[in-house]
């Protein structure tokens, strides 16, 4: 029986480029995607740093262009992994911001913010990210939100889902369950579809989103949702085609004028800004202008690309997409004639080409594009997060059965891959596997546990390992029993037993060492309120401010009036010009260094003279 969770719970698709929040409406029977304050439903997931305040979202990514080197996204695409990782090292080539190796080879952002060097790993930024969805569905709720589900890619490996769970712990979320992405978008296509069909319908979830590309093969039957395979890229997206197109316009750029511009920052965003609209444009036009006044060195730059140039550029992509499906199948065991439905999610999905190779693949078969694809995985998570609610009495009663992306297994001797757990296999699962111990008089066998598909373990990831203790004196050969249990969460637990004399030793894998510790996440959420505070602080400046300059504007206004100013006596009229000059000095000395309890008294002293004044007109 699922846990119940108290209070107010949200689904979050924390994405690469773009992240949703969304929650279940009891009163509506019905699942609301949130808008943020500027009126969206997705949220670009973007942190920014200035010499004043911490941005997030559109305020952040508005300002990219002239602030790149402190303006951090794509996080997702570092989070769970080392600095010398490929994929690291090949994104931070075209990175603004600069990662550096941390403890451990974490990788760590370094930005200035206030005038100092912060250094920020991706847990942190995820979390702020996550915090201004918390942010925005309380706005909309009027109640705190403390319980979440949050969607990962699907092949997301353990640490990237712990890691996820670390950056939620930080916003002050309690995650309550961390669910694939397009699982989710499943469940949100399955209920709205659900009294279109009766009996069991195949469902396949085709998600190429900012940067990240998951396939899932789904049964549905009633209200079982059953995952019976799971493919993917964790490094490939929109992201990686706004990539070839930001590099196909560089090298235009310097054929043409001779400049290379790969190390000017702030021409580099404003490129990749132009790249961006214009891979949106190339989905509903044949062809795009790119139009940027003062790119570099003073020269502008006027250009213009063709759909079937920018599906030139991208085919090799777009192939490896047809093959992720490919191996998906293969490993469902299920025929693609027998595919009911495809559906698309994800932004990048939009791509014409990327839907006519598909719907090929799949002998011309429609795809169904009657969900938003850039909602739907914040839709389904607000289910499931619904669903583990004690409030939440009408939510579909839904079973969701999901399975593991990557193979588990343990090190034998010659250092040989021992899959237990094969990947696709649905959770929970628990399975068992008979060893031996390797040679003559072993007292002790080391169990290393691995996670991946390679056949040498060495080439996998490690998770976690323990010591068994053996009779005195074991002969090779001696059996072992090892067991592995995963529950509803995906939590692993690795237990083997001695069969002579029933000695047994056990892990629950947490994976502590690649993940931040206890005193860590303390010390981030004391700075996440560190921040929260400071940026309430400035917002509450910057408010008085307004009010400050708008009292300032009003009263000037009001003593150019020789009616009104003939009405006042001399001494209240050198009383406001003295108020005007300290406001104007307040505005003119970077006012924000001011306490804000006197900008706020000198806003009364100059809202009461205004007052007066109105009076005098009347």
């Amino acid at each position: 029986m699922a846990r119940k969770y108290e209070g107010h719970a949200v689904g979050i698709d924390l994405g690469t480029t773009y992240s949703c929040v969304a929650v279940w409406l009891d009163q509506k029977n019905r699942v609301d995607i949130i808008h943020n304050d500027e009126g969206n439903k997705i949220t670009p997931s973007f942190v920014a740093f200035t010499d004043d305040q911490r941005l997030v979202g559109d305020a952040a990514k508005d300002q990219a262009a002239i602030n790149p080197e402190n303006t951090v996204f794509d996080a997702k695409r570092l989070i769970g992994r080392k600095f010398n990782d490929p994929v690291v090292q090949k994104d931070m080539m075209l990175w603004p911001f600069k990662v550096i190796s941390g403890v451990n080879e974490k990788p760590m952002v370094t930005v200035k913010y206030k005038g100092q060097e912060k250094l920020l790993c991706a847990e942190e930024i995820s979390s702020i990210v996550l915090t201004k969805m918390k942010e925005i569905a309380e706005a909309y709720l009027k109640s705190p939100v403390k319980s979440a589900v949050v969607t990962v890619p699907a092949y997301f490996n353990d640490a990237q889902r712990k890691a996820t769970m670390d950056a939620g712990a930080i916003a002050g979320l309690n995650v309550m369950r961390i669910i694939n992405e397009p699982t989710a978008a499943a469940i949100a296509y399955g209920l709205d579809n659900k009294d279109n069909y009766d009996g069991e319908r195949n469902i396949f979830v085709f998600d190429l989103g900012g940067g990240t590309f998951d396939v899932s093969l789904l049964t549905i039957k009633g209200d079982v949702f059953e995952v019976k395979a799971t493919a993917g890229n964790t490094h490939l997206g929109g992201a990686d085609i706004d990539n070839r197109l930001l590099n196909y316009f560089v090298e235009e750029f310097k054929r043409k004028n001779k400049v290379d511009i790969t190390r000017n920052p702030r021409a580099l965003r404003r490129l990749r800004t132009a790249c961006e609209k214009a891979k949106r444009t190339l989905s509903f036009q044949l062809v795009t202008a790119i139009e940027i006044d003062y790119l570099c060195d003073g020269i502008d730059f006027s250009s213009s690309i063709t759909r079937g140039k920018f599906e030139e550029i991208n085919m090799d992509l777009f192939n490896e997409c047809i093959e992720t499906v490919k191996s998906c199948l293969n490993d469902s065991k299920i025929e693609k004639s027998s595919v009911d439905d495809i559906v698309l999610v994800g932004g990048s999905s939009r791509i014409p080409k990327v839907q006519e190779l598909l719907s090929d693949f799949f002998n011309g078969k429609d795809l169904c594009k009657n969900i938003n694809p850039d909602e739907a995985v914040a839709h389904g998570a607000a289910v499931q997060a619904a669903l583990l609610s004690e409030c939440i009495k009408n939510v579909p009663n839904l079973v969701l059965r999901d399975v593991i992306p990557l193979s588990l297994g343990i090190n034998l001797n010659g250092g040989i891959m021992s899959v237990v757990i094969s990947r696709n296999t649905s959770i929970p699962v628990k399975k068992r596997q008979g060893y031996v111990t390797a040679f003559d008089n072993q007292y002790s066998v080391p169990i290393k546990v691995y996670e991946g598909e390679r056949a040498r373990s060495s080439d996998n990831n490690l998770l976690g390992f323990f010591n068994l203790s053996c009779l005195p004196g074991a002969p090779h050969g001696h059996p072992l029993d090892v067991c592995f249990t995963i529950d509803d969460n995906g939590v692993l637990n690795v237990s083997a037993m001695e069969k002579s004399t029933g000695n047994t030793n056990e892990i629950t894998i947490t994976n502590e060492k690649e993940r931040l510790s206890r005193e860590e996440i303390k010390k981030l959420i004391q700075e996440a309120e560190e921040y929260r505070a400071e940026d309430e602080e400035f917002l509450r400046k910057a408010k008085v401010r307004n009010a400050l300059d708008d009292c300032f504007y009003k009263l000037r206004k009001a003593l150019k009036n020789t009616d009104l100013k003939s009405k006042l006596s001399s001494q209240k009229v050198r009383k406001i010009n003295r108020a005007i000059t300290v406001a104007s000095n307040l505005l003119h000395k970077n006012n924000l260094q001011n306490e804000v309890d006197v900008l706020e008294d000198h806003v009364q002293e100059l809202e009461s003279m205004l007052a007066d004044l109105e009076v005098k007109t009347l």
